[in-house]
Protein backbone atom coordinates (compact mmCIF):
# COMPACT_ATOMS: atom_id res chain seq x y z
CA UNK A 1 0.00 0.00 0.00
CA UNK A 2 2.88 2.37 0.68
CA UNK A 3 4.03 1.99 -2.96
CA UNK A 4 0.69 3.40 -4.15
CA UNK A 5 1.10 6.25 -1.65
CA UNK A 6 4.62 6.81 -3.03
CA UNK A 7 3.28 6.97 -6.58
CA UNK A 8 0.79 9.65 -5.57
CA UNK A 9 3.50 11.64 -3.77
CA UNK A 10 5.63 11.72 -6.93
CA UNK A 11 3.52 14.65 -8.12
CA UNK A 12 4.12 16.98 -5.17
CA UNK A 13 7.14 15.63 -3.25
CA UNK A 14 9.22 13.25 -5.38
CA UNK A 15 12.00 13.11 -2.81
CA UNK A 16 9.51 11.99 -0.13
CA UNK A 17 8.02 9.43 -2.53
CA UNK A 18 11.46 7.89 -2.89
CA UNK A 19 12.09 7.89 0.87
CA UNK A 20 8.79 6.08 1.53
CA UNK A 21 9.15 3.83 -1.51
CA UNK A 22 12.65 2.63 -0.65
CA UNK A 23 12.56 2.55 3.17
CA UNK A 24 9.12 1.03 3.64
CA UNK A 25 7.83 -0.52 0.45
CA UNK A 26 10.96 -1.82 -1.23
CA UNK A 27 12.59 -3.00 1.98
CA UNK A 28 9.53 -4.92 3.19
CA UNK A 29 8.96 -6.41 -0.27
CA UNK A 30 12.56 -7.57 -0.59
CA UNK A 31 12.60 -9.02 2.93
CA UNK A 32 9.85 -11.33 1.70
CA UNK A 33 11.91 -12.40 -1.30
CA UNK A 34 15.15 -12.84 0.66
CA UNK A 35 13.90 -14.51 3.82
CA UNK A 36 10.46 -16.01 3.30
CA UNK A 37 10.49 -17.46 -0.21
CA UNK A 38 11.41 -21.13 0.00
CA UNK A 39 14.86 -21.82 -1.44
CA UNK A 40 14.32 -25.56 -1.81
CA UNK A 41 12.62 -27.49 -4.55
CA UNK A 42 9.41 -25.86 -5.79
CA UNK A 43 6.98 -28.78 -6.02
CA UNK A 44 4.20 -26.72 -7.60
CA UNK A 45 6.42 -25.55 -10.48
CA UNK A 46 8.67 -28.63 -10.42
CA UNK A 47 11.79 -26.46 -10.37
CA UNK A 48 14.82 -25.90 -8.20
CA UNK A 49 15.57 -22.55 -6.63
CA UNK A 50 18.72 -22.33 -8.77
CA UNK A 51 16.73 -22.88 -11.98
CA UNK A 52 14.16 -20.24 -11.05
CA UNK A 53 16.93 -17.73 -10.26
CA UNK A 54 18.58 -18.48 -13.62
CA UNK A 55 15.44 -17.88 -15.71
CA UNK A 56 14.14 -14.77 -13.93
CA UNK A 57 13.70 -11.93 -16.37
CA UNK A 58 13.95 -9.09 -13.88
CA UNK A 59 16.07 -8.92 -10.80
CA UNK A 60 17.09 -12.27 -9.36
CA UNK A 61 18.43 -12.37 -5.81
CA UNK A 62 22.02 -11.62 -6.91
CA UNK A 63 20.92 -8.56 -8.90
CA UNK A 64 18.71 -7.45 -6.01
CA UNK A 65 21.69 -7.58 -3.64
CA UNK A 66 23.60 -5.26 -5.99
CA UNK A 67 20.68 -2.83 -6.32
CA UNK A 68 19.90 -2.83 -2.58
CA UNK A 69 23.62 -2.34 -1.78
CA UNK A 70 23.81 0.70 -4.07
CA UNK A 71 20.69 2.06 -2.37
CA UNK A 72 22.04 1.43 1.14
CA UNK A 73 25.48 2.95 0.47
CA UNK A 74 24.26 5.99 -1.48
CA UNK A 75 23.53 8.21 1.58
CA UNK A 76 27.09 7.56 2.76
CA UNK A 77 28.43 8.72 -0.61
CA UNK A 78 26.30 11.87 -0.32
CA UNK A 79 27.45 12.43 3.27
CA UNK A 80 31.13 12.05 2.33
CA UNK A 81 30.80 14.24 -0.76
CA UNK A 82 27.98 16.79 -0.23
CA UNK A 83 28.30 17.86 -3.89
CA UNK A 84 28.09 14.23 -5.06
CA UNK A 85 30.90 14.65 -7.60
CA UNK A 86 29.52 18.06 -8.58
CA UNK A 87 26.07 16.72 -9.53
CA UNK A 88 24.10 18.55 -6.80
CA UNK A 89 24.40 21.67 -4.73
CA UNK A 90 25.78 20.86 -1.26
CA UNK A 91 23.13 20.12 1.34
CA UNK A 92 22.63 22.52 4.23
CA UNK A 93 21.58 20.69 7.37
CA UNK A 94 19.78 17.43 8.12
CA UNK A 95 16.50 18.27 6.33
CA UNK A 96 18.38 19.17 3.16
CA UNK A 97 20.43 15.94 3.45
CA UNK A 98 17.22 13.89 3.64
CA UNK A 99 15.81 15.80 0.66
CA UNK A 100 18.98 15.12 -1.36
CA UNK A 101 18.95 11.46 -0.29
CA UNK A 102 15.36 11.11 -1.49
CA UNK A 103 16.23 12.59 -4.88
CA UNK A 104 19.26 10.31 -5.09
CA UNK A 105 17.08 7.28 -4.31
CA UNK A 106 14.56 8.39 -6.93
CA UNK A 107 17.39 8.51 -9.45
CA UNK A 108 18.68 5.06 -8.38
CA UNK A 109 15.19 3.57 -8.76
CA UNK A 110 14.70 5.09 -12.20
CA UNK A 111 18.22 4.16 -13.28
CA UNK A 112 17.71 0.57 -12.10
CA UNK A 113 14.49 0.33 -14.10
CA UNK A 114 16.04 1.83 -17.24
CA UNK A 115 19.28 -0.16 -16.91
CA UNK A 116 17.57 -3.54 -16.62
CA UNK A 117 15.05 -2.69 -19.36
CA UNK A 118 17.82 -1.73 -21.80
CA UNK A 119 19.80 -4.79 -20.77
CA UNK A 120 16.74 -6.91 -21.61
CA UNK A 121 16.39 -5.12 -24.97
CA UNK A 122 19.81 -6.51 -25.93
CA UNK A 123 19.75 -9.91 -24.20
CA UNK A 124 16.11 -10.83 -24.90
CA UNK A 125 14.08 -8.36 -26.99
CA UNK A 126 12.75 -4.81 -26.90
CA UNK A 127 9.30 -6.24 -26.14
CA UNK A 128 10.65 -8.19 -23.15
CA UNK A 129 12.29 -5.05 -21.76
CA UNK A 130 9.14 -2.98 -22.22
CA UNK A 131 6.88 -5.65 -20.72
CA UNK A 132 9.18 -6.03 -17.73
CA UNK A 133 9.31 -2.25 -17.15
CA UNK A 134 5.52 -2.05 -17.35
CA UNK A 135 5.22 -4.95 -14.90
CA UNK A 136 7.54 -3.25 -12.40
CA UNK A 137 5.71 0.08 -12.65
CA UNK A 138 2.28 -1.52 -12.21
CA UNK A 139 3.26 -4.11 -9.55
CA UNK A 140 1.92 -2.10 -6.57
CA UNK A 141 -1.56 -1.90 -8.10
CA UNK A 142 -1.53 -5.57 -9.05
CA UNK A 143 -0.40 -6.52 -5.54
CA UNK A 144 -3.38 -4.68 -4.04
CA UNK A 145 -5.71 -6.61 -6.35
CA UNK A 146 -4.07 -9.91 -5.38
CA UNK A 147 -3.53 -9.46 -1.66
CA UNK A 148 -6.06 -6.97 -0.28
CA UNK A 149 -7.93 -9.80 1.48
CA UNK A 150 -4.78 -11.50 2.83
CA UNK A 151 -4.76 -9.89 6.31
CA UNK A 152 -8.41 -10.77 6.88
CA UNK A 153 -7.91 -14.34 5.66
CA UNK A 154 -4.86 -14.75 7.88
CA UNK A 155 -6.77 -13.50 10.92
CA UNK A 156 -9.65 -15.90 10.19
CA UNK A 157 -7.32 -18.79 9.33
CA UNK A 158 -7.86 -22.07 11.13
CA UNK A 159 -4.48 -23.76 11.73
CA UNK A 160 -5.93 -27.13 10.71
CA UNK A 161 -7.11 -25.78 7.35
CA UNK A 162 -4.57 -24.48 4.81
CA UNK A 163 -5.32 -21.16 3.11
CA UNK A 164 -6.06 -21.88 -0.53
CA UNK A 165 -3.96 -20.01 -3.07
CA UNK A 166 -7.05 -19.02 -5.03
CA UNK A 167 -8.19 -16.82 -2.12
CA UNK A 168 -5.47 -14.37 -3.19
CA UNK A 169 -6.32 -13.83 -6.78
Amino acid sequence: MSFVFSYAMLFWAPWMAAIVGWTISMTSRQIGHFFFEPKGYDVVNQATHEYKEEIKVGYNLRRKVVLMSIWAVSPLALYLDPRLLGLVRPYDGAADFVHHTGLLWLFIGGAGLVFRSVQLFFTQSVQTGMVWATKIITDPFHDIKLYYMAPILLLRHDEDEPVAADHFG
